[in-house]
């Protein structure tokens, strides 16, 4: 909602976390600590002083929704569930019942999630299909590594 809200805002100014906090209802000792994430992922940048604030480190179409929730250390989670761990979620080590679902789940929301852009959002597009990549491809940007 927060970057949304900066994505949509003049690109030539700065946007105070105050005013983004108090258009979104959002608290603004969340933003803080938000933001300073944000600007460590390069996603932002930071001006201090009387016209200070935030603005964009990089255009809005560059800006990928994945890219946000992952610097935010919020992952793209549907359940408890450790679906990544190939051992199992239980404490047993044994998997749930619905461990493969889950595991799919999660695959199919970072595809969908990668795919859709900042600007995307400001402009309301949300007319994208599943598409789900190549897994391989996918860690690799993930992990920071170049994707041929």
């Amino acid at each position: 909602m927060a970057m949304v809200d900066l994505a949509s805002q003049d690109a030539a100014a700065c946007v105070p976390l105050s005013l983004i906090a108090e258009r979104q209802g959002l608290p603004l000792q969340y933003l803080e600590q938000l933001f300073s994430k944000l600007r460590r992922s390069n996603l932002v940048r930071s001006a201090r002083g009387i016209n200070g604030g935030y603005e964009l480190a990089q255009p809005a179409k560059d800006i990928r929704v994945y890219d946000i929730i992952l610097s935010a250390d919020a992952p793209v989670k549907a359940t408890r569930c450790n679906s990544h761990e190939s051992k199992g979620c239980h404490t047993s080590g044994k998997q749930c019942n619905s461990h493969h679902l889950w595991y799919e789940l999660e695959h199919v929301m970072h595809d969908y999630l990668i795919q859709i852009s900042l600007q995307d959002v400001v402009n309301g597009d949300h007319n994208h299909p599943i598409v789900v990549l190549n897994r391989q491809k996918t860690n690799d940007r993930v992990n920071n590594k170049e994707v041929t």
